[in-house]
């Protein structure tokens, strides 16, 4: 070790005398005065070329992240946890008994709220909703009402073509919180359906088909349709999305390209919306998302130009209501991805569809 020390100092000095360094003229080789040359003696001549290690890490100065300590928030040099809130609410009950009837009664007494200082605190910040959090200091989309967001009128559900959907409130826009499954337009007409491959590829009209139907090939998925229809609802062509009878109720749209880039923009952008659109491992039918949004995507597959079904739980595919040349955008959400893909593509293909209140 005292070999590789003294190696090292004549290497330093040899540098800084071969490049005329502003040399400090009293520099002591025992810098800490311990008789010995040693490891803080070596980082005491590296201060003299500028090379410095205030907060005694191991790391120098320039290379350091934070010279100094992180607090508790993980702030460098911080003054630690600033933000009051509630920690703990306390009850108190006393009892008494009633011996004319032989019972006990229960009453509260008082209650008391402890607080704590915290450096973050996200909640509910809407103040009518019934988990209000008077003390979030950041919106995490969390609020709930019985009787439904105020979003979406104060309703939880909504019925249309035979179905009840739930509602969710995502940001200012009320949406379905699961896939379209009706077979007729918002006027009552028929959306064809049971096409084979060949009628898929060729119409230029509306169509809907629940994924694995007929014998058009599965690629990739489940061929059960009917529990396919009950997870994912059904697939739409852009011709159905476009057609002026409405695939949506009335009050309601299909999302355009615009009002999707609006949701994930308040979801933390397409990077990271996608593991917050998600349904959770807890839902069900579940996925592999956190579903704080209340999306709950699913990976319902599509019916692509060919007439072939695939990626049927893999994969969740969107339409938007909006064109782009001959083809029209659409989001997706992958089973193995936090984000969300925007892309456009043919007007046969079949996606999953969600509508959006005016």
């Amino acid at each position: 070790m005292k070999k590789l020390l003294t190696i090292l100092f004549a290497v330093a000095l040899g540098l800084s005398l071969s490049a005329q360094t502003n040399y400090a003229d009293d520099w002591n080789p025992d810098a800490d005065g311990d008789n010995s040359v040693g490891v803080s003696d070596l980082l005491a001549l590296l201060s003299v070329f500028a090379e410095n290690d205030a907060d005694d890490d191991g790391i120098w100065d320039s290379q350091d992240d934070c010279v100094g300590a992180y607090d508790e928030c993980d702030v460098c040099n911080g003054p630690g946890p600033q933000i009051l809130g509630i920690d703990t609410i306390i009850v108190y009950y006393d009892s008494l008994y009633a011996e004319a009837i032989d019972e006990w009664w229960v009453y509260e007494l008082y209650s008391d709220t402890l607080f704590t200082y915290l450096c973050e605190n996200p909640g509910c910040m809407d103040s009518s909703a019934d988990n209000y959090d008077p003390y979030a200091i950041e919106e995490d989309n969390s609020c709930v009402w019985a009787d439904g967001s105020p979003v979406c009128d104060f309703q939880n559900s909504f019925t249309y073509d035979g179905y009840t959907y739930d509602l969710v409130a995502i940001g200012d826009q009320c949406w379905f919180a699961e896939n379209l499954r009706n077979e007729h337009y918002a006027n009552g007409d028929a959306i064809p359906g049971g096409l084979n491959s060949s009628e898929w590829n060729e119409t230029s009209n509306g169509a809907q088909a629940v994924f694995g139907d007929g014998t058009s090939p599965v690629i990739n998925g489940s061929e059960d349709e009917v529990a396919n229809l009950a997870d994912y609802g059904r697939l739409y062509n852009w011709y159905a999305v476009d057609d002026s009878r409405g695939l949506c109720p009335s009050g309601w749209h299909v999302p355009s390209d615009v009002e999707f880039t609006t949701l994930t923009d308040g979801l933390g952008g397409e990077l990271t919306a996608g593991e917050k659109m998600k349904s959770s491992p807890s839902d069900s039918p579940s996925w592999n998302g956190t579903n704080t949004s209340g999306f709950s995507g699913l990976g319902g597959g599509a019916r692509f130009s060919n007439g072939e079904f695939n990626n049927g739980g893999s994969e969740g595919l969107w339409r938007s209501a909006s064109a782009n040349g001959a083809n029209a955008w659409f989001r997706s959400l992958l089973g193995g991805s936090s984000e969300v893909g925007r892309w456009h593509t043919s007007s046969q293909s079949g996606f999953s569809v969600r509508c959006v209140r005016d």
